[in-house]
C-alpha cells in the first residue's frame, strides 16, 4: 500500500510503499479516508512531545495518531492509536477494535475531524454560562478553533461578538463569519489597549481566550476601573495559550475588575460532552457552521508536512486515482 513513511524522528515523511497491515486478535484494519495534520502531530513525530516515546519510537513508521476511515463492513468510523508502525497517514491502518467510534450519518469525513475544534467554542456556555444578548470577545479568532468559536457564540445567542487576531485576511474572514468588530493584535500595547476599550461597548461579558500571554495581559489592564467603582463582571474562559503559557496577573485586575477566570473544561463530563457533540453535529448537518479545510492528497504529504496553513485545518485524503481503483 501507499503511505507517508517517516525514516527518522524529526524528518519529513515520504510517500512510498509500505507493507499492508494485518489485523491480529482484537484488531481491525481500517481504510483511511481523512487525517488532519496538526501541530501536535509534528511535535510528536519530531521528538518534541511527551508522547513521542509512545508513538515515534522505532522508525521507519507511519505518522498519524487518529483519523476517519471505513471498516471492512462499510461502517464509517473515527479511529485512534493505530498499532505502530502503522499510523493514520496511509491507505490503510490497523487499530484495536475498541479504538473506533461511529461517525454520524451525513457528515463529510474531513468535516468530522474538525468537530472537536467547534466543541471548544461551546465553553462560552458550559464554563461561562452565556446568556442571550451578551457580548463575547474571542481572543485568537483567526485560527481554526477561533473561527468556529465566533460562529458558535452567534448560534448560542451572543448579542455582539468581537474578534482578535494577527492576520489581516483572517480578520476579514471572521467578519463574514459573524464578528461585529475585529481587533488587530499587531498593535503596540497602548494602541491595543485603546482598541480593546473602544470595541467593548457596555463591556465584555465573556472572553473565549485561545491566546493567553501578552494579549490577555493587555486586556486585563483595560478591565480595571479608573475610579472607585464596581467593575462589570467579565468571565474569561482559558482555552489555549498560543501567545504564551504565562501572564502577569496583578491583584487589582481581579480585585476591582469583576474578572472571573475559568478553565475550558469547567462544567464538562461524559454526558455533557455527548450532548454538546450532538448539537455541533446538528449544526454541521444543517450547514450552520463553516469549516475551513485544506484538502491535500496523500501523495503530496511531504510538501504538506513542511507547510504552515493559516486559518484552516490541513486534511490528508486518499489520492483520487487510488480511491477510484478500490
Amino acid at each position: 500500500m501507499k503511505a507517508a513513511v517517516l525514516h527518522e524522528i524529526g524528518g519529513t515523511p515520504r510517500y512510498e510503499e509500505f507493507p499492508d497491515p494485518v489485523a491480529e486478535e482484537g484488531e481491525v484494519v481500517v481504510e483511511v479516508l481523512a487525517v488532519a495534520v496538526e501541530n501536535v502531530d509534528k511535535a510528536v513525530f519530531g521528538g518534541r512531545h511527551y508522547a513521542s516515546g509512545q508513538y515515534a519510537a522505532e522508525p521507519p513508521l507511519i505518522p498519524g495518531i487518529k483519523g476517519v476511515g471505513r471498516l471492512p463492513d462499510g461502517a464509517l468510523v473515527g479511529f485512534a492509536d493505530p498499532r505502530s508502525p502503522y499510523g493514520a497517514l496511509a491507505e490503510r491502518t490497523v487499530v484495536a477494535a475498541d479504538s473506533v467510534a461511529p461517525i454520524p450519518d451525513g457528515l463529510d469525513p474531513a468535516v468530522s475531524l474538525v468537530l472537536g475544534s467547534a466543541l471548544t467554542g461551546m465553553s462560552v456556555s458550559t464554563a461561562a454560562g452565556l446568556s442571550a444578548g451578551e457580548t463575547v470577545l474571542v481572543q485568537g479568532a483567526t485560527g481554526v478553533a477561533g473561527r468556529l468559536a465566533v460562529q458558535v457564540a452567534r448560534l448560542l445567542g451572543a448579542g455582539r461578538v468581537v474578534a482578535t487576531g494577527r492576520d489581516p485576511q483572517g480578520l476579514r474572514d471572521v467578519r463574514d463569519l459573524g464578528a461585529d468588530e475585529v481587533i488587530d493584535l499587531t498593535l503596540d500595547d497602548d494602541a491595543l489597549a485603546e482598541a480593546f476599550t473602544a470595541a467593548r461597548g457596555d463591556g465584555y461579558d465573556i472572553v473565549a481566550d485561545f491566546l493567553w500571554g501578552r494579549p490577555t495581559e493587555v486586556l486585563l489592564r483595560t478591565l480595571v476601573p479608573g475610579s472607585f467603582a464596581f467593575g462589570k463582571p467579565t468571565r474569561i474562559v482559558q482555552i489555549g495559550a498560543s501567545a504564551g503559557p504565562d501572564i502577569r496577573l496583578t491583584g487589582d485586575s481581579l480585585r476591582t475588575s469583576g474578572v472571573e477566570i475559568y478553565g475550558a473544561a469547567k462544567g464538562l463530563d461524559a454526558e455533557a460532552m455527548a450532548s454538546l457533540y450532538a448539537r455541533v453535529v446538528a449544526w454541521a448537518r444543517a450547514g450552520e457552521l463553516r469549516f475551513a479545510l485544506e484538502r491535500t492528497p496523500l501523495s503530496a504529504v511531504e510538501a504538506a508536512w513542511r507547510r504552515t496553513v493559516k486559518g484552516a485545518r490541513l486534511v490528508i485524503v486518499p489520492d483520487a486515482s487510488d480511491a477510484g481503483a478500490r
